[in-house]
């Protein structure tokens, strides 16, 4: 799996994660204050496609994750 693919795995993981530790409907609820995980989530992967620019990417880059 390529830089790109895990990034999008990450992301959907911790939204899907936020949601089920936010939504009060969820038997894994914790609070409220979680959908704000989902928020910040969104708004780097908006940043991320405006600037080209991901601290995921840097992070896994260093972790040995092949680009291509």
């Amino acid at each position: 799996m390529n830089i790109n693919r895990t990034v999008r795995v990450i992301a959907g993981f911790f939204v899907l994660l936020s949601l089920a530790l936010g939504a009060p409907a969820s038997p894994i609820y914790v609070s409220g204050y979680w959908l704000w995980f989902t928020v910040f989530v969104g708004a780097n992967l908006f940043q991320s496609g405006l600037t080209n620019w991901c601290l995921m990417d840097k992070i896994l880059k260093k972790a040995g994750v092949p680009e291509a």
